[in-house]
């Protein structure tokens, strides 16, 4: 049996059991991978009931223009329902949503706007204030306001709250949220307490938002507020879609720690999640002193990882924010303790070569001349040159010597040393900071990678 259009795949996604990252935590911890919706986030649920609410309160019409502040989720979910019902788009953002965002919402025939990021939500390039504009220069235009449209927690409570139900069988006792426009946690919340008023709903929260010391002590502190770089929860106002009471705790994820574990669950899970997914778990971590053998906890993990490759799974942007914590060319050499290099120069002979490699038990040794590496000998190269030639032990080093070590910076990591090693060439070789040279092997790369 076939299905109408793409919007009738929304919802029913599945509750995945977590066993690896977890190991270690007394409770069963359960997964709700939103990234099974069409538009790979759990924002498509809402999306959807927002515009059917607002057709069938009249709020736009026929061939009419959806406007929104989205951080890319919501918009996406937005932009699937537009193209099957037939209106246009307009979004805007801000300018710190990775660039996939921004280019999947134009894949699906959205305008997109990028506003700055670190501006108050009043200031007229605000993401907030732009759209509220466009609403009312766009004609037959609405604008969703996800923050306020009590749409979104409704979607929530008719949907996903249920669905968690019945895949737990009325087992589940934690729900965990990072949350942002309070839709997920608090329209998923309300439905599980009318359930069972015991389970506990916790909202992870990100350092730069309000929202925490706002539920601690229902003061809007602008103080707390400042840029970050999580991205999809947290927020420097209160949402109208929240409902307090039925949030029992929250607690606030680094930007690194939501980083960190995003990758760890990709890596060991086999789940390729977002952000925000990341920085669920790295909270209920936090909390997990508060759980015991008996507790079935249910993260919701928002969305696809696809929409980060950009940033958190990106090497290069990690290592720049310092959130990798990575070894280097020094950390290896650091490790090997106080050893000189050992080294030839052109005039030695192939015989006293291999005296010193027997005597050191190496098999790579740099060729120099003054203070520079002109080549190198390898134990693997003159291997094939004695069996074709036996004489040749004494003969100098200039006729056999193969091409010099690639030199790096002291600082490289060691992943990127590994690109220099190849079947040829079996070293790196580096000056630390006094000038002094030191070598590297494929096999110290290989220790350090299986320590």
């Amino acid at each position: 049996m076939w299905l109408n259009n793409i919007l009738e795949t929304i919802g029913n996604t599945p509750l995945i059991k977590l066993n690896k990252v977890t190991k270690g935590l007394p409770c069963t911890v359960l997964a709700k991978v939103e990234y099974f919706n069409p538009g790979n986030s759990i924002k498509d649920r809402m999306a959807l009931k927002m515009l059917e609410v607002a057709e069938q309160e009249g709020k736009i019409k026929p061939g009419g223009t959806i406007i929104e502040g989205t951080s890319g989720n919501t918009g996406m979910g937005l932009a699937l329902a537009a193209c099957i019902k037939g209106y246009k788009c307009i979004f805007t953002t801000t300018d710190k949503q990775s660039k996939e965002k921004a280019d999947i919402l134009k894949a699906v025939g959205a305008e997109v706007i990028v506003c700055p990021t670190n501006v108050e939500p009043e200031d007229p390039r605000s993401y907030y204030s732009v759209s509220k504009r466009l609403a009312q220069e766009v004609p037959n235009s609405w604008y969703v306001n996800q923050y306020d449209n009590l749409a979104n927690r409704l979607a929530h409570y008719e949907q996903t709250g249920p669905e968690i139900w019945e895949q737990t069988e009325g087992k589940v006792t934690h729900l965990v949220v990072a949350t942002g426009t309070g839709g997920t946690i608090v329209g998923t919340g309300k439905y599980l307490k009318e359930k069972n008023p015991n389970i506990k709903v916790w909202a992870i929260d990100s350092y730069g938002s309000l929202l925490k010391k706002y539920f601690d002590t229902g003061e809007l502190d602008q103080k707390e507020v400042y840029p970050y770089i999580s991205e999809g929860f947290g927020e420097d106002f209160v949402p109208a879609n929240y409902d307090m009471q039925f949030i029992d705790e929250f607690t606030k994820v680094t930007d690194k720690d939501g980083a960190v574990m995003a990758r760890r669950i990709a890596k060991e899970e086999g789940i390729f999640i977002g952000y925000s997914a990341g920085s669920c778990l790295q909270g209920l971590m936090q909390l997990k002193d508060k759980l015991t053998k008996d507790d079935v906890v249910v993260l919701i993990f928002h969305d696809h990882g696809s929409r980060y490759v950009g940033k958190i799974y990106n090497d290069q942007w990690m290592l720049e924010r310092g959130f990798l914590e990575v070894k280097t060319f020094k950390d290896l050499v650091g490790g090997r303790g106080a050893q000189r290099l050992i080294s030839l120069n052109k005039e030695n002979t192939v015989a006293e070569a291999i005296e010193l490699m027997k005597k050191y038990d190496i098999e790579n040794i740099p060729v120099m001349e003054a203070e520079s590496s002109v080549g190198a000998i390898s134990a693997g190269g003159l291997f094939n040159k004695i069996l074709s030639n036996p004489d040749i032990k004494a003969e100098t080093i200039a006729s056999v010597m193969e091409k010099p070590y690639p030199e790096v910076a002291f600082d490289t990591p060691v992943e990127r040393l590994s690109s220099f090693i190849t079947k040829e060439n079996g070293a790196v070789l580096s000056k630390d900071d006094s000038g002094t040279l030191h070598i590297v092997t494929k096999y110290d790369i290989i220790q350090s990678l299986t320590k």
